[in-house]
């Protein structure tokens, strides 16, 4: 079939797959638009899926939205002048109709990033503090307002509290609003929970209206009656304990995903009971949880059903037998591992009988990701990649704030690149980086084509013209990302300074040419629960 055809729309199913191929890809998703009228009318509805997910600093499609307000309230929102300009007047499609996705913290977010741009435009006199909440809050209702009376069909919707000291007085008015409408929740495809832990003086000073949102979020779940997925991080886990053991909220026939982040399982003794009870559960991601110890593998191992382990990362390891017992029963399931030794000193002995568990139990991991590594185990961090090259596709190793970081970081470099997949969408090294090193990684890696290059070069030689040498002229990626932090020695004392290769624009410009984009370093890296949010 002829471009030509494609491009002048007599191929419209093909020029939509086209377009869902790029449906993360928002820049050229843009470009989409200009192209025709027909690629217009097939892109304007995946840009506008999720919104209050794509990474902007421009939030100015929230006044889009603000279009379908009624009169009644868009007078009410001009009364506080905080809107610079008029709304607009007409658009050229019914954008709340294309909502997929939605999520409470994102959308508190947007609002509150559009808000500071906003307010920064009035005069001193005009920010009064009282008024900006209340807008704020009014914000918060009407894009409610307008996503329900548009009858939105959600793929998804996620509540969504995160441990910020945002007013929680926006989540109960969200909440509230929700319950009073009760045609939304059924409409509804997917439900997911994430509880995050607020910081002690937030909760104690709004611990009632966080009991609201509590009680508030159990109806929803009740009247829906189709939970997927629960996160629940550090101290929730006792207060949302009755969603997994209840029989009223009919989890143990919808609920698939369980994120265990950062809980403290000493004294949780009724694992068994719940776990045994939910009938379709498909993963479970275990994120720096503690107390991982024989009282809590026990409670695992008496189950009469398979327990699906699908993550697990640790920063403590108090013995390792509660870990061998647990990926005897369930290392087949592991998709997502790593350790750390930074917070909490492992001991070499503990570091090297971990690694040979996870050589032994474990050959599906997609995602790996260890941190300060002592260089005598990193023979077994090559027998291991080697051991789920066939599976792995995302990799992280971190030396940084390693006492024996350089002979460590020579030592991954020398021998890293011969044993990597041929492909991987993300490798992450942070690294003592010696040029002579690098080279022989990049030569040894030559047959392996990485999506996503990130390298934080903590103290290390200048690796550019390397990286132009060995990757950009044979375009073996498509993202990189390189940090580099470095000491210099002042007259008075040691100044600590860094540099983005992102800040470079004449740098970022000639990777271009050769199709390969540039991106922040911290704005690329992957948080490991987000990845698991996010992929589960």
């Amino acid at each position: 079939m002829s471009y030509s055809k494609i491009f002048s729309g007599n191929s419209p199913e093909l020029a939509y797959e086209i377009m869902n191929y790029f449906q993360n890809d928002f820049s050229t998703l843009y470009s989409c638009i200009l192209v025709n009228r027909l690629w217009c009318r097939l892109t304007i509805p995946l840009l506008w899926e999720n919104p209050f997910s794509i990474p902007t600093k421009n939030f100015s499609f929230i006044e889009t939205y603000l279009y379908n307000l009624n009169d009644d309230l868009k007078m009410k929102l001009n009364e506080y002048k905080i809107i610079y300009k008029s709304l607009p007047s007409n658009t050229l499609f019914n954008y709340p109709s294309f909502l997929k996705y939605l999520n409470t913290m994102k959308i508190i977010s947007s609002i509150e990033r559009w808000t500071e741009v906003a307010v920064g435009t009035l005069k001193s006199e005009n920010r009064d503090l009282d008024s900006v909440f209340n807008f704020k809050r009014l914000l918060h209702m009407s894009l409610f307002k307008i996503f329900i009376d548009n009858e939105v069909n959600l793929h998804t919707f996620e509540i969504e509290i995160a441990d910020r000291d945002y007013n929680y007085s926006y989540f109960n008015d969200i909440l509230e609003l929700i319950l009073q409408n009760t045609n939304f929740i059924y409409n509804i495809g997917n439900l997911n929970l994430y509880i995050g832990n607020p910081s002690c003086s937030s909760y104690h000073n709004n611990s009632n209206e966080y009991a609201l949102i509590k009680n508030r979020i159990l109806q929803i779940i009740n009247s829906y009656r189709n939970l997927k997925k629960i996160s629940l991080y550090h101290s929730h886990y006792s207060l949302y304990q009755p969603l997994l053991l209840s029989e009223d909220y009919n989890c143990s026939n919808t609920l698939k995903t369980i994120i265990l982040y950062y809980i403290d399982f000493k004294g949780i003794i009724n694992l068994t009971k719940i776990f045994e009870q939910l009938n379709v559960l498909e993963s479970v991601h275990i994120i720096y949880c503690y107390s991982l110890n024989i009282s809590f593998v026990q409670q695992i191992i008496n189950l009469t059903k398979p327990f699906k382990l699908k993550s697990l990362f640790t920063n403590e390891i108090p013995q390792i037998e509660p870990l061998e017992l647990l990926l005897q029963k369930s290392g087949y399931c592991l998709e997502n591992f790593g350790f750390s030794t930074t917070l909490y000193n492992i001991t070499l002995t503990l570091q090297q009988q971990l690694l040979e568990l996870v050589i032994k139990y474990c050959k599906n991991i997609n995602f790996l990701c260890l941190s300060g590594i002592a260089s005598q185990v990193t023979y077994l961090i090559f027998n291991l990649i080697e051991n789920i090259k066939h599976n792995l596709n995302y990799l992280s190793i971190n030396m940084q704030n390693n006492d024996i970081e350089t002979e460590c970081s020579s030592i991954i470099l020398q021998n890293l690149g011969q044993t990597l997949p041929s492909k991987l969408e993300y490798l992450n090294l942070g690294l003592h980086v010696k040029k002579s090193d690098f080279e022989i990684f990049l030569k040894n890696s030559q047959d392996t084509f990485i999506k996503k290059l990130l390298i934080y070069n903590e103290e290390g030689q200048d690796i550019l013209s390397s990286i132009k040498e060995f990757i950009m002229k044979k375009k073996r990626i498509n993202y990189l990302s390189i940090y580099d932090s470095f000491i210099i020695d002042t007259i008075l004392d040691y100044e600590y300074q860094s540099k983005d290769l992102f800040s470079l624009n004449n740098e970022v410009r000639e990777f271009r040419l050769y199709n390969i984009k540039v991106q922040s370093y911290y704005d690329s890296v992957i948080g490991i629960y987000d990845f698991i949010k996010e992929n589960n």
